[in-house]
């Protein structure tokens, strides 16, 4: 049973300046939100296609291991990647970067996931779920909004 979570933000810059911050190389250990126990364990070099990334964390007192890859790259426009090996029955996650037309950033994550265990996981544990994408988003999306609100100081 896959499942989509999207979440859309104005950030106040344009398109290729909020993709370069996701470029980063210190960019996807600052998007990760200081109370959750998770360690970048391979950071990727680029966004390009073929670059992994391998997070370790913690599910309760499960150690876990989440893998994923860069299968799509659009300079500028978008990337997405894909779990490889993780706690999700499946993972794919688009990011966008749609110019506003007013100077800004549209900033969409597009997440097509299905949880652990199918329909049971779906039942148990779905809207749990939801609530801790909804919470790790709206971090994230803040995170950059204030990178660029700070006058590109953090960008």
């Amino acid at each position: 049973m896959t499942r989509r979570f999207v979440k859309e933000s104005r950030i106040p810059a344009p398109p290729a300046a909020v993709f370069g911050f996701f470029e980063r190389p210190d960019a996807f250990r600052r998007l990760i939100p200081p109370d959750e126990d998770v360690q970048v364990a391979r950071a990727p070099r680029s966004l390009k296609v073929g670059e992994r990334v391998l997070l370790k964390a913690r599910v309760g007192f499960v150690p876990v291991e989440w893998e994923v890859e860069h299968v799509e790259y659009v300079p500028g426009r978008l990337f997405v990647d894909r779990q490889i090996r993780g706690p999700f029955a499946s993972w794919t996650h688009r990011h966008e970067f749609d110019d506003d037309g007013r100077g800004g950033t549209i900033l969409r994550d597009v997440v097509d996931y299905a949880p652990p265990l199918g329909l049971l996981g779906a039942l148990i544990g779905g809207k749990a779920l939801e609530a801790r994408l909804a919470k790790l988003f709206q971090y994230r999306h803040e995170v950059v909004r204030r990178a660029f609100e700070s006058g590109g100081r953090d960008a």
